[in-house]
């Protein structure tokens, strides 16, 4: 299975694209490293205060891919504070 996180991202006060990539780069990172994901900015790359993620996570169980990807929607809205979250959509394949 083939799970899919997307997350379109606001970043109020953001006046240049090197300023943004310098606040999504550690939600990036630490997503990567808390959760063992494939992480990357998928779209928005033009716009200065917004963004979309994606990450993908590849597990046999459907269950498990679902939970996984629940629990990282859940963690950003927690703990990402450089920014507000717009919009989240999982998708399992």
């Amino acid at each position: 299975m083939l799970g899919q996180l997307t997350i379109h991202l606001h970043l109020p006060g953001c006046a240049s694209l090197k300023e943004k990539r310098g606040r999504i780069k550690p939600l990036i990172a630490r997503l990567h490293r808390e959760f063992n994901v494939s992480v990357a900015e998928m779209d928005l790359q033009d716009k200065w205060t917004e963004t979309v993620i994606a990450c993908a996570v590849i597990n046999s169980d459907t269950v498990t891919v679902q939970q996984s990807l629940q629990s990282m929607a859940k963690w950003v809205e927690g703990n990402w504070t450089d920014g507000d979250v717009i919009d989240q959509k999982i998708e399992v394949l």
